[in-house]
């Protein structure tokens, strides 16, 4: 488990160095508007990140709650969010994504979650974002956590949103 978080730490290093958003792709605010900045990332959402990177390769189980028996997609989140930040989240991808507060994708940060309509239905897969437009999940097929590019085709298609739980 160890070489698991060596690797995930080196492999979040790398990311947090390219996950810059260009500034033309943020969107113009009003003249008259303030802009409220995001800041960059945050320590919590470092710290899920992370842990998300640590559990690549578990094996996916429907209904999964921790990485012994398998995950399911909102079952590791749970976990994650559980364990890395000490925040509860909990059932469906769905009920989660009415938990958290709306980020603009061009303002994705480490740890944020982000949302996808994968079987016909609103929110019905979820993932961690961990920068330069990736993310770790556990999806059905293939039956492993993996990271997954947010641009592929089959993803940008079926994005929804995204959620942020910390700040």
């Amino acid at each position: 488990m160890q070489l698991r978080t060596l690797i995930a730490a080196g492999f979040l290093s790398v990311l947090a160095a390219c996950g810059t958003v260009p500034p033309t792709s943020m969107p113009t605010p009003a003249p008259d508007a303030t802009p409220v900045a995001r800041p960059r990332d945050s320590e919590l959402g470092r710290e899920v990140a992370l842990f998300a990177l640590g559990l690549i390769d578990t094996g996916y189980k429907f209904g999964g709650k921790n990485p012994d028996a398998g995950l399911d997609c909102s079952g590791m989140v749970a976990y994650i969010y559980n364990q890395a930040a000490g925040l509860k989240v909990s059932g469906s991808a769905a009920d989660i994504a009415r938990q958290g507060r709306e980020v603009e994708r061009g303002a994705l940060r480490p740890g944020d979650l982000v949302f996808f309509n994968t079987r016909n239905a609103p929110f019905s897969h979820v993932g961690v974002y961990i920068g330069d437009d990736r993310f770790v999940h556990a999806p059905s097929t293939n039956g492993r956590v993996r990271v997954d590019r947010m641009t592929a085709a089959y993803y940008a298609r079926r994005f929804e949103s995204a959620r942020s739980y910390f700040d």
